[in-house]
């Protein structure tokens, strides 16, 4: 394909993922003040952190005592249930958009690592929504914490769009993040980066997983700061260890003492033969040195005699 086709097909896939957005934030705008099937709705769900604290740590601003955001602008609300039901509809498409970007990388793969479509789809699925769910329950245990602290002193009222926007960028946060742990084991399926380098670079990803959890976590607290680098480093030590069995199969499958010229771990280097004396007997295909053959007197050359004339022929 030329490039042409390719940002052509790029921008099918980009068009599909919208599509695919724009169809799950009318299901989360609607979701946003209606719980279907018994479970609570989205603007309730993500109020809870808020409201789950003690009536003196927040602000009473309705007459009947009901936990509630405060909204200082004549579009607040509305813009607030639209950036959370397109929020919505960003996680609910996750599996649709992360298909079609594997689906765009899928014809530089080989045919046998195609077939990793759908578990590669599954688990950024499954990953990106188990970031946000823990950056949900980080953000419940920092609430308690940070609007609590001085409640002795003032009271906590919150903004409806600053409040949503910082739930909303924990939460993303946190899922782009446990997508970090797919991205190198696609890499190694693909055969980019392999276990022996990952073993290299080991104490190096720990350590950046924490520096990364420590800049990019908007509360500042250090328990949530550590509990997502150990998530990280937790899922990092399992990608690597998933590289490690992945090299050691296709090595067994290609029957390969190494891949590209790489030993395992657990495989020793074969010892180097010891040398053989000048002279000895070896046998015919051992690659030992054999006896010495002496070389035998040069023969003599023959000198030819020219005539005079016809030295003065060719001069």
């Amino acid at each position: 394909m030329s490039i042409v086709e390719h940002l052509y097909e790029l921008r099918t896939r980009l068009l599909w993922s919208l599509f695919a957005i724009v169809l799950t934030s009318i299901v989360g705008f609607w979701w946003y003040s209606h719980g279907p099937f018994g479970l609570p709705s989205t603007g309730h769900l993500l109020t809870g952190p808020y409201c789950d604290l003690p009536a003196t740590s927040r602000a009473a601003i309705t007459r009947d005592g009901e936990c509630r955001l405060l909204a200082t602008g004549v579009f607040d609300q509305f813009n607030l249930r639209l950036k959370v039901a397109v929020a919505t509809g960003v996680l609910m498409a996750c599996p649709v958009w992360l298909y079609q970007i594997w689906a765009f990388i899928v014809p530089a793969l080989h045919r046998n690592e195609k077939r990793y479509t759908a578990t590669f789809v599954a688990l950024g699925g499954i990953l990106f929504i188990s970031g946000a769910v823990l950056g949900y329950l980080m953000i419940t245990s920092a609430f308690n914490f940070f609007l609590s602290v001085g409640n002795e002193t003032q009271v906590t009222a919150l903004q409806g769009p600053d409040y949503f926007s910082f739930v909303l960028n924990v939460m993303a946060i946190f899922g782009i993040s446990f997508e970090l742990p797919l991205f190198i084991i696609a890499l190694n399926l693909v055969g980019v980066l392999k276990y022996a380098k990952l073993k290299q670079w080991r104490r190096g990803l720990l350590l950046s997983m924490f520096i990364f959890a420590a800049f990019l976590t908007p509360t500042g607290d250090p328990f949530t700061m550590l509990t997502l680098g150990a998530a990280l480093a937790v899922l990092l030590e399992l990608s690597i260890q998933f590289a490690r069995w992945n090299d050691n199969r296709r090595r067994r499958k290609n029957g390969d003492d190494a891949w590209e010229g790489e030993l395992d771990d657990e495989t020793a280097s074969p010892a180097p033969s010891a040398p053989q004396p000048v002279g000895a007997s070896a046998s015919p295909g051992s690659g030992t040195v054999g006896p010495a053959t002496p070389v035998g007197q040069p023969e003599k050359l023959m000198r030819t005699s020219i005539p005079r004339s016809g030295f003065d022929d060719v001069l």
